[in-house]
């Protein structure tokens, strides 16, 4: 079997920006209405940290990996902004003071900026539990036993064998006495982003039903998209800037932070992440050319400029 053939660009971008309205159509329709009260704020917050801006691609992923399988519209939409809403909670977080510190995100002020960090944290909070009530429910799913499957790996992917202990790790990292080498850099990003990416891939194949192999296949085909979107975030902190990136660029190196740019170099980190995404192309042979949207978004990570 042999990598499938990837999308022109320009049918990429189509194929992305045709997920990210999903998403975001999905994601309004779930998302609770603002108002001038004490949850209608929170509500406003919630919105202001999950729509209009992002790439969208862990929505993509979800959408596409459930098109292999003949999955509804409808409930692979579900997915795709459960995996949203959960991402747009950690981003939140990510970015209190406590955190990372960063007062600009998708060219927009973070929640604790825009509002304060109480109506940060809850809105976090509440995007979570967002993330587990769509999956929950039985609109996403006629079968209760597939509902708790995605609710499980969202949380394996989400807690502390997957994001949070990903985060964990980074903040650690921050006071260590020696800096990060390479296999516990790789450790640590595939925790904090890879795992996500991971789920969201193999969000379509839960849903559809597929066997073990195909969830297999595809959870590590994007354990190593995450693996390549992350070096490539890593050296757009370098190379990339801040109007472009929607976020604040040179943070690593301020910090002092350990990544694949500082290990191996501009050169060694652009070769790891041509590795992942060839890796991650790799395991998408079975489906041949079906899979080419998902074979694109390989070549999308380490090539993007945002």
């Amino acid at each position: 079997m042999t990598a499938p053939a990837t999308l022109a660009h320009d049918a990429f971008t189509e194929a992305l920006a045709s997920a990210a309205a999903r998403a975001e159509a999905a994601l309004d329709a779930l998302l609770p209405p603002a108002g001038e009260d004490g949850a209608g704020r929170l509500a406003a917050a919630m919105r202001h940290a999950t729509l209009g801006g992002g790439k969208r691609l862990r929505a993509f992923l979800a959408i596409e990996s459930a098109a292999l399988f003949g999955v509804a519209a409808a409930q692979a939409d579900r997915a795709a902004a459960a995996v949203e809403l959960l991402h747009a909670y950690s981003l939140v977080h990510d970015d209190l003071p406590c955190m990372d510190d960063d007062d600009l995100r998708r060219g927009k002020p973070t929640v604790h900026v825009a509002w304060d960090e109480a109506t940060a944290v809850l809105a976090g909070d509440a995007l979570q539990t967002l993330a587990f009530e769509t999956l929950a429910a039985p609109q996403t799913s006629d079968d209760p036993a597939m509902r708790a499957q995605l609710c499980l790996a969202l949380a394996q992917a989400s807690g502390l064998s997957g994001m949070v202990g990903g985060q964990a790790l980074d903040l650690a990292a921050e006071t260590a006495p020696e800096p990060l080498g390479a296999e516990a850099i790789a450790a640590l990003q595939h925790l904090k982003t890879g795992a996500l990416i991971a789920f969201a891939a193999e969000a379509g194949a839960i849903l559809g039903g597929a066997p073990d192999e195909a969830r297999t296949r595809l959870k590590g085909f994007g354990r190593d998209l995450g693996a390549a979107f992350q070096i490539r975030d890593d050296l757009l902190d370098v190379e990339g800037d801040a109007v472009s990136a929607g976020k604040r660029v040179g943070k690593d190196a301020a910090a002092g932070k350990a990544t694949f740019v500082t290990t191996l170099g501009l050169d060694g980190a652009r070769a790891r992440a041509a590795a992942h995404a060839a890796s991650a192309r790799a395991a998408l042979a079975p489906w041949g050319d079906r899979a080419a949207a998902l074979a694109a978004a390989a070549d999308y990570a380490i090539a993007r400029r945002a």
